[in-house]
């Protein structure tokens, strides 16, 4: 298992230094001179020379890509043009609402899609199955804003149950910081709880067919225990494979849904950096997040040798 881990690591390096090539170059493919943009409107042209020269934008790329690397391996992604803070100081300052909004709709969907699918199985051709696929469809369909904003409308302003928007930490009071936080992973859950509810049914189906689903209620055992220690165990893997695959969908809709709700995470500090040309707190985003993608899909990775041992060689 050890060697496995060391294997799959191994094979993500270069994939990660892919990605820290394109974040770098995201800076020099966009027109316009970064040095001008810091030194402003009104600077000579001797200032932004001299701003260049600070930066090292005057060597060579192949030089400038190995210093910034170096200064990122270090956790330096360099200071914001637009908030004039260390791009990392920004990023621990927006961190905790994008984490805490990405667990609880991975819990929300987790907890609601993999029951449905299993039920949506069970009960095969069934209205319940009819439900579950028709939901899953509008599921997909919605828009993650056009859902955002309907749950707030109702539960916020018309029904008064929930605060509008704004996000408190957790620090704070557990009470203020579920309220904050519950129409957000909502609004978020909703398309992942579509795509993991639909490969859930068809993984359960698939292996409801089995002859050892057959031998198991041959020898006496109920329909939940099949479902439970039977088929939803060999079905794990797929089901595992689009709960890592989906994460990408929630990295991509924090940034709608915290622009919705007025979250000050990662997601609306992407588009605030995005709209006042903030280069290096767009090149420290594209690294984080690709980063964290590339180590949910290591753990999915990892969980796939737990559930099939024969994967590991």
């Amino acid at each position: 298992m050890l060697s496995f881990i060391i294997r799959r690591m191994l094979a993500l390096l270069p994939v990660l230094l892919l990605v820290a090539a394109f974040a770098f170059l995201v800076l020099r493919m966009v027109p316009g001179d970064p040095a001008a943009i810091i030194a402003g409107e009104t600077a000579t042209t001797e200032q932004v020379a001299e701003i260049r020269q600070r930066l090292g934008l005057d060597q060579p790329l192949a030089k400038q890509f190995v210093i910034w690397l170096g200064h990122v391996i270090r956790g330096d992604f360099g200071e914001s043009y637009f908030f004039k803070l260390p791009v990392m100081d920004l990023v621990l300052q927006r961190i905790e609402p994008t984490l805490a909004l990405g667990a609880c709709a991975l819990m929300i969907s987790i907890v609601a899609a993999v029951p449905l699918g299993v039920l949506a199985a069970f009960r095969q051709g069934s209205r319940i199955d009819d439900m579950v696929m028709g939901l899953s469809v509008l599921g997909f369909s919605v828009p993650g804003f056009v859902l955002g904003y309907a749950l707030m409308y109702v539960f916020a302003i018309q029904l008064e149950w929930l605060p509008v928007q704004g996000y408190t930490r957790i620090a704070d009071g557990l009470g203020p910081f579920l309220a904050r936080i519950i129409l957000p992973a909502s609004a978020l859950a909703v398309v992942y709880i579509a795509l993991i509810a639909r490969i859930t049914r068809t993984s359960v189906l698939e292996v409801l067919n089995e002859d050892y689903i057959r031998t198991a209620r041959a020898k006496g055992l109920t329909e939940a225990e099949v479902l439970v220690r039977h088929a939803l165990r060999n079905a794990a893997v797929p089901i595992l494979t689009i709960i890592g695959i989906g994460m990408g969908l929630l990295i991509g809709g924090a940034v709608v849904t915290e622009s919705v709700f007025a979250i000050p995470g990662l997601g609306r500090l992407t588009v605030e950096a995005v709209l006042s040309r903030d280069f290096p707190v767009i090149q420290a985003l594209i690294v984080l997040f690709s980063v964290a993608y590339v180590m949910v899909n290591l753990l999915v990775d990892i969980g796939y040798a737990f559930l099939d041992p024969r994967i590991r060689y």
